[in-house]
């Protein structure tokens, strides 16, 4: 059986080389650990639900697709348009989320608007 407790003393942290440096887009802080600077996905994915919830005044549900771009990040967030009884026809909505690289909103756009219990048709050949 293997020791699985992460203590302080059995952490090692990355050093530069001696005479070297650390990557450009690492720093290294009081504790010589290595930390970036970039957003972590988690993170985007939060911020860009609140945002998106704060200025259409909808409930973002679920994030659908997410992916890193070469102009920050870019999602596809599952929301809920409009309520009805029962919950399987209510209107949901898929809006593709634009954000720069450190996570702010600039710009969006409903893709889709569906009842939440139709499911997509099968294309063949993918989408």
């Amino acid at each position: 059986m293997s020791n699985t407790k992460n203590t302080a003393a059995t952490q090692v942290s990355r050093k530069p080389p001696k005479g070297g440096s650390l990557a450009d887009d690492q720093t290294e802080d009081k504790d010589d650990t290595v930390t970036d600077d970039r957003p972590r996905p988690m993170d985007v994915l939060r911020q860009a639900r609140a945002q998106l919830a704060e200025l259409t005044g909808m409930t973002a549900e679920s994030v659908s697709s997410f992916s890193q771009t070469e102009d920050g990040w870019s999602l596809e967030v599952e929301v809920l348009e409009l309520e009805r009884v029962p919950d399987t026809m209510s209107l949901m909505a898929s809006y593709e989320v634009d954000l720069d690289p450190e996570g702010q909103l600039t710009g969006y756009r409903r893709v889709r608007r569906y009842e939440r219990g139709r499911a997509d048709a099968h294309r063949p050949g993918g989408r």
